[in-house]
């Protein structure tokens, strides 16, 4: 099975350290079982392909109430956003 690479983007990295150290931390073991596979759902991390999109095909994981928004290139995972569910899908707008 091919392995992923996981990148973070600098937003995502702000938007993580910006809150509490447990969702944190939640977040990012999610964040890890995509370098295995970023299309298989899995419990607790439900992994969804956001339609709307014409330029490029983003996913979201959704990580309690944080959603997780990548994208996929090749073996590479990019992760764009981290957001409170509230707040995920008002960039698709």
């Amino acid at each position: 099975m091919t392995k992923f690479e996981v990148l973070v983007s600098e937003i995502a990295i702000n938007q993580l350290n910006s809150l509490e150290t447990t969702i944190k931390n939640r977040i990012i073991k999610n964040m890890k079982q995509l370098l295995e596979n970023p299309f298989e759902k899995r419990p607790n991390a439900d992994i969804k392909q956001l339609s709307g999109l014409r330029k490029r095909t983003f996913y979201r994981l959704r990580a309690g109430d944080y959603r997780i928004i990548y994208s996929i290139d090749s073996n590479k995972v990019k992760i764009t956003e981290v957001l409170h569910r509230k707040n995920a899908y008002k960039w698709l707008d």
